[in-house]
């Protein structure tokens, strides 16, 4: 009899980690630990209802020690890691590269958050994500930013770039290990919100280009991409790995709902 998956996930209070997280539970009945720095009435409600199933871990994905609490509540609840997800992200800093106002430390903070908290969540679920009888998994929750330098935008466009090429590196390096950086696509959620209100650290045309976007109503719902994040967690194949890939490209359609 099969058993079901264990899914680690970071930044799941809200948003699309939130989704993602909803979806792991009622439609691919997984086993899930969520990783968090707060613990919103939403995700709450989510585990009253799903008791046996998630388990909530509050912390910040930049402590090492959150992370290894993280994972040895799940190999004590669960005995299996399947599937990692990262999802935990931050924008700050916004502004041009030279902005005097923001200093070298805010890139580097934003690197801690974006970028090297992924090496530690690999480092401690790599062992167990290799040992998976059902074929351990990571899913990289990416951008578009990654592959394009949207003005005023520096750090975030950096550490996902740095985070679609490690997840390209990963999959060379874990053969038994299928990685996928996903595109979710410009999703409504907080992230959204803070950028509609940059008026002040925003260039002009980029902040109307996301005010734009809000009242055409082309943001797309965090459970649309959040479904494709959590298919390809539990069923992503080894043929993918090392991909990045856009949650509504022709690759994906087998994982959306």
């Amino acid at each position: 009899m099969a058993r079901n998956p264990v899914v680690l996930i970071t930044g799941a209070s809200k948003g699309l980690g939130l989704a993602a997280t909803t979806i792991l539970l009622a439609e691919f009945h997984a086993n899930v630990i969520a990783l968090s720095r707060t613990e919103t009435p939403e995700l709450a409600d989510l585990r009253n209802a799903h008791q046996n199933a998630l388990i909530i871990v509050k912390g910040d994905v930049t402590d090492e020690t959150v992370v290894s609490e993280a994972v040895t509540t799940a190999l004590k609840a669960f005995q299996h890691i399947d599937s990692l997800i990262l999802n935990a992200g931050i924008l700050d800093p916004l502004g041009r590269v030279d902005a005097p106002d923001i200093p070298l430390a805010a890139w580097k903070s934003h690197f801690d958050v974006n970028f090297f908290s992924l090496i530690t969540a690999l480092r401690a679920t790599l062992p167990s994500l290799r040992g998976s009888d059902l074929g351990g998994r990571v899913v990289f929750v990416s951008s578009g930013s990654a592959t394009k330098g949207t003005p005023s935008m520096g750090p975030y466009n950096a550490s996902k770039a740095a985070m679609n090429s490690l997840c390209r590196t990963l999959a060379e390096e874990e053969p038994s290990v299928t990685c996928v950086a996903m595109r979710p696509g410009t999703v409504d959620t907080q992230m959204q919100t803070q950028l509609r209100a940059g008026a002040d650290t925003l260039e002009d045309k980029v902040h109307k280009m996301f005010i734009g976007l809000h009242e055409d109503k082309k943001l797309i719902k965090p459970e649309q991409s959040g479904y494709v994040i959590a298919a390809l967690a539990v069923k992503a194949s080894s043929s993918m790995s090392g991909k990045f890939v856009s949650y509504d490209a022709e690759e994906c359609k087998d994982f959306r709902k």
